[in-house]
Formats: C-alpha cells, sequence, structure tokens
C-alpha cells in the first residue's frame, strides 16, 4: 500500500472515529457532568483548531489562531458539524495528493511563536497520531463516568468499512 493510499484510509477511519465519539458524547449528562463534558469538549474542539492551523499550513495560507484552542467552548453540535467539515476537507485534500506533493517540506510557525518544517506526509500522520491521542483522554473520562465508549480502533474500522475481510480470515 503507497503512503497515498495508507492516509487516505487513516483520515477515512479518523473521519469515522470523531463521528462515533460525537454520537457517545451525547451520553454526557450537561449537569452531573457538567466538568467532564466541558473537558471533553475543550480536547475535541482542540484537535479541530490544530486541524485548522495545519490545514492552513498545507495550502499556504494564514490560519488567524494566536493559540490551539479557543477561548469559547462550542456546543457539541457546533463542534460536530466543524469536525463533520474538517474531516471531509482532509479527505478531499487527500484525492488529489501525490507522492511528490505529500514528501514537499512546509515550514511555518506554531502558535507559540516556535518555528517548524515538516513534510506534508509528516503533518497528516501528525494529525491522526493527535487526534487519536486525545480521543483516548476522552474515553478514559467517559470509562470513569461509566458512559458508553465507541470501540475507536483501527482494526475494528477496516472490518466494518470492507466486512469482506473477515472472509478472508
Amino acid at each position: 500500500m503507497s503512503a497515498v493510499a495508507l492516509l487516505r484510509t487513516l483520515f477515512s477511519y479518523r473521519a469515522w472515529a470523531n463521528a462515533e465519539f460525537l454520537d457517545k458524547m451525547k451520553g454526557f449528562d450537561a449537569k452531573l457532568h457538567a466538568e467532564d463534558r466541558q473537558a471533553a469538549l475543550r480536547l475535541l474542539n482542540h484537535n479541530y483548531i490544530v486541524d485548522q492551523i495545519f490545514a492552513a499550513h498545507l495550502v499556504g495560507a494564514a490560519h488567524n489562531f494566536a493559540a490551539d484552542n479557543t477561548p469559547d467552548t462550542p456546543t457539541l453540535e457546533d463542534l460536530r458539524q466543524a469536525l463533520t467539515a474538517s474531516d471531509r476537507w482532509y479527505l478531499n485534500y487527500l484525492e488529489t495528493a501525490t507522492p511528490e506533493l505529500l514528501s514537499e517540506f512546509v515550514p511555518f510557525v506554531f502558535t507559540d511563536g516556535d518555528r517548524g518544517c515538516m513534510s506534508r506526509e509528516e503533518i497528516l500522520t501528525h494529525l491522526v497520531i493527535h487526534s487519536g491521542y486525545h480521543r483516548g483522554e476522552i474515553g478514559r473520562i467517559m470509562s470513569r463516568l461509566a458512559i458508553s465508549i465507541p470501540w475507536d480502533t483501527f482494526a475494528v474500522y477496516l472490518h466494518q468499512a470492507d466486512p469482506s475481510r473477515r472472509l478472508k480470515a
């Protein structure tokens, strides 16, 4: 499998995992779990903002974010719409990505002022790993509160996306 094909699969998985988490986050009781719900929303919003920052880097545009999160926390529904659009943007970006494009290095400045430089492939890989890390944090919060969590694994996604894989075993 080529790196482009793998990244397309990983971003499809990420979109699926984000949707699963957003659905399960309805299990937070707004009053009983207010602080934990807020923390979970902040983590997902952080993922979204980091996605927007790196999307801007990938296309050479300004992102206008001074930090890796926003002062205000969006509602669950607003976050669902934003993350869904962001996931769609990355999948569309990868539809036209070539190995040559992905190997290009992109210089940028982090929101804390530090300079950085990564290949497009490294940026995309970072985003998949980054979002999984923070979904894991949210999963721990939900588990502690006995809220049903999604089975957020790449293997589960692959077998749901292509059930014929089970027949090959």
